[in-house]
This record gives C-alpha cells, structure tokens and sequence, in this order.
C-alpha cells in the first residue's frame, strides 16, 4: 500500500473524500493522489496526519502494511 491509498483509508473511515482534505488545507487538487507515486513534504504529511487526527507514523506504517 502506498501513502496515498493508506491516507483514502483512513479518511474513509473517518468519512472525509481526499477532495475535502486538499480544500480545507488548500493543497492543489491532486495532490494527495500524486503521492501514490512520489513522497510528500513532511509539513504537507502532518498537515494531513493532523487533519485526519492520526500520526505521520501511522500513516506510513499503514503504508507500509505494519497496521
């Protein structure tokens, strides 16, 4: 699992679409989506860690199929 698929599960569950996240923190549309592929900014990862109420470790710890 990538960072991207493990943030769509965890908004998920906390019932908030990746379109509502990049609005409310104003990233540019996309841009979660595009960590599928490449690694985000660390203050962008806590913005969203922070958003979503978790840790930037358990995001990638989800990412990397530990949780």
């Amino acid at each position: 699992m990538e960072i991207y698929s493990a943030i769509k599960d965890i908004a998920k569950t906390k019932k908030v679409s990746i379109y509502r996240i990049e609005h409310d923190l104003k990233l540019t549309n996309g841009a979660i989506s595009k960590w599928d592929k490449s690694i985000p900014a660390v203050n962008s990862l806590q913005s969203v860690a922070n958003y979503l109420g978790v840790t930037i470790t358990f995001i990638l710890d989800k990412s990397k199929g530990v949780i």
